[in-house]
């Protein structure tokens, strides 16, 4: 199956790729978030051309893995993202995937803060890897 995974800011949003059969998730592209409708627009069409059949988005949890106010709009940014694309739509607790996402590109001699939008689709890649990992399990 082909996923595509989101990590939904208020500025920007990281967007990956990945294929379960590979089981392999890899950062695409980062978007800069006008409204809702222009984000799924935008979201869609790359569903589309990517031949997504699972959307997997990014749910901010408190640390305790909570469900807060954060978690409530990405859950309900997923739902009218899934009824645009009319595909199934998974969420995963995305906490500490920027913190993440940082570590590694200054491991790989990238400075995360002169490249934010690297920072973004990297932390998708992580939140779609870490969905991939469980198709397996």
């Amino acid at each position: 199956m082909r996923f595509l995974g989101i990590d939904i800011g208020e500025k920007r949003v990281g967007v990956a790729i990945g294929d379960s059969r590979v089981g392999v998730a890899v950062p695409h592209t980062t978007l800069r978030r006008a409204s809702d409708r222009q984000l799924i627009d935008e979201l869609k069409a790359l569903a589309s051309e990517a031949s997504t059949e699972v959307i997997v988005v990014g749910e901010p949890r408190r640390l305790d893995g909570s469900v807060g106010s954060a978690a409530e709009r990405a859950r309900a940014f997923a739902r009218k993202l899934g009824r645009a694309c009319e595909l199934p739509v998974r969420t995963v607790n995305e906490s500490l995937t920027s913190v993440e996402a940082e570590r590694r590109l200054r491991a790989a001699g990238i400075d995360p803060s002169k490249h934010p939008e690297r920072v973004d689709a990297t932390a998708a890649q992580i939140i779609l890897q870490e969905a991939l990992d469980g198709e397996t399990e």
